[in-house]
């Protein structure tokens, strides 16, 4: 069973007035005991009202329309989900879902065929599928390291495993089930003295979970609105470093990810925008935005030790 960390002292968890207030403002804690956050959680009037007024916006005025009206509301969001991992707007690219992030990411990695991928035991089934894939489509070596005493990815044996010929170390934070939380910042110590690139799920512990990129030390994170954010369906997010933005071509870019310079020449935005697609929710993301701006003003921090006080209760 794994270890768990625990929380930080010097952060308080919620009081019981405190979720009580916060249960006030989510009309589905009125009628229903909800249990599957590690699904999709219940969001409050405000992130349901954010998505009903834009949608609404775009009924009355056509959704070009209603997209420029919102565009300043929409470019704050990539400083809401700054403020929650500590990356900056350059380093941030929406996309449609916490896996469609993690494709967009883990296929950007310049890999050759005999080059190995890390992982750990305790992987995502969308990712392993992905895994499998490179295996097929770039002939690379999937390379699984084992579980320590308590669980986790054995970091020490991680650390023996990376080599010249590592293409990429690709972990999940916590995975759907079982209540598991890998050492990430420790794998990143490993991945960033290595020079190697680090792709690290967040998709469940982002929420739930205190996280900051530059303290994991990954160069791509993946995450999604739906869970712990209590955010829309329909919404993810992708960190990419700005220190290896550089040696990332997306797999699938368009002509928002891309300039058409010439009729023979793209060139790549030079920030995280070029995993973004043109078209994408416009009403979702602004939902997101607001259940990233609720997440902060309460504090990861507090929002983590409270986890681990009921967990341990």
């Amino acid at each position: 069973m794994a270890e768990r960390a625990v929380a930080p002292v010097s952060h308080t968890p919620l009081s019981t007035a405190e979720v009580a207030q916060l249960r006030s403002v989510t009309p589905g804690a009125d009628n229903i005991i909800h249990l599957n956050h590690a699904g999709a959680s219940l969001p409050t009037q405000a992130t349901l009202d954010a998505q009903i007024h834009h949608l609404q916006h775009e009924a009355m005025t056509g959704g070009y329309e209603a997209a420029n009206d919102a565009a300043e509301r929409s470019e704050a969001v990539y400083s809401s989900l700054g403020s929650l991992i500590g990356a900056t707007h350059s380093e941030l690219a929406r996309l449609e879902h916490a896996t469609a992030a993690w494709n967009a990411g883990f296929w950007s990695v310049p890999m050759k065929a005999g080059q190995r991928i890390i992982t750990a035991n305790a992987a995502y089934g969308a990712n392993a599928v992905g895994f499998l894939r490179a295996v097929e489509r770039r002939g690379v070596i999937i390379d699984v390291v084992g579980d320590d005493e308590h669980g986790q990815v054995d970091v020490a044996e991680l650390a023996n495993r990376v080599d010249e010929d590592v293409a990429l170390i690709a972990l999940t934070h916590v995975p759907t089930n079982g209540g598991l939380v890998n050492p990430a910042a420790a794998v990143g110590t490993v991945a960033n003295a290595a020079g190697v690139p680090y792709l690290l799920d967040a998709c469940q512990s982002v929420g739930q979970l205190h996280i900051d990129v530059d303290e994991i030390g990954c160069d791509l994170l993946s995450g999604t609105g739906r869970k712990y954010l209590r955010g829309p369906r329909g919404t993810g997010f992708l960190y990419a470093s700005e220190r290896i933005i550089d040696r990332l071509i997306p797999d699938h870019p368009d002509h928002h990810g891309a300039d058409w310079t010439t009729p023979s020449k793209y060139v790549l935005q030079p920030t995280a925008q070029r995993f973004e697609s043109w078209e994408f929710s416009h009403a979702g993301w602004l939902g997101l935005g607001n259940a990233v701006d609720e997440a902060v003003e309460i504090g990861t921090r507090r929002i983590e030790a409270t986890v681990y006080e009921r967990a341990d209760s």
